[in-house]
């Protein structure tokens, strides 16, 4: 799940300052997980707009704010709300907001939430990264511990001479990822596999932005 957090208010009230009403758009995905752009949250922003004196025309929960055909459907039903706005904000992660920058080229559009990572919710609102999106998986051989992610050096091969103790030289609560795998693959009576390969330098050209993917069959198939 994309991992976002609350904008400091008043840099957003900065952004803001020349309009006077709005329509807010959160989502039901990973922003209401992350307390970021759920019902309740869509609520306590417009309470807070009106007391800084704003208007706020209508807001809705998309049901996922990057999904650009659903969510534009969604908001059909807000048609009136959203003309009357003069600025929409956007309660998700940045492809959230950028779904509606695609939707109302006309409209000016601001997030309210700044994106952080890709990650797991280990415990209610408590998030680690877990991958990179680097868009070439070894996590089969790997023990599935990725080290691109959970290495703050992103290894492919470790550990560095920085650990000490199973644990990181960058951070002593950050568990050293390539001791991780080793303890895994050792669990999963794996260890030839891992011992008896080192991994070539890598392509990095599989994560160069601005990637695009379409999961459709090709005709002629």
């Amino acid at each position: 799940m994309i991992i976002s957090r609350k904008r400091d208010f008043q840099e957003l009230l900065e952004n803001i300052k020349n309009y006077k009403s709005f329509f807010l758009i959160g989502c039901s995905e990973c922003a209401s997980l992350c307390g970021t752009g759920s019902e309740k949250e869509v609520k306590e922003l417009a309470e807070t707009l009106k007391s800084e004196g704003k208007e706020v025309t209508g807001g809705i929960v998309a049901k996922t704010g990057c999904q650009v055909l659903g969510t534009k459907k969604e908001l059909k039903a807000y048609k009136d709300e959203v003309n009357s706005a003069e600025c929409l904000l956007v309660m998700s992660c940045g492809a959230g907001t950028q779904t509606a920058v695609e939707l109302f080229e006309d409209k000016p559009v601001y997030a309210t939430n700044d994106s952080l990572f890709l990650g797991n919710m280990t415990r209610f609102q408590v998030f680690d990264e877990r991958c990179s999106m680097c868009g070439k998986c070894i996590l089969d051989k790997t023990g599935g511990i990725c080290p691109i992610t959970t290495c703050p050096k992103g290894l492919l091969n470790g550990p560095c001479g920085g650990m000490k103790d199973g644990h990181c030289e960058v951070g002593p609560d950050i568990p050293c990822a390539w001791v991780r795998i080793y303890e895994r693959m050792k669990k999963l009576d794996k260890l030839e596999e891992l011992t008896g390969s080192v991994f070539d330098a890598r392509d990095w050209s599989t994560g160069q932005s601005p990637r695009a993917f379409s999961a459709r069959e090709k005709k002629g198939k």
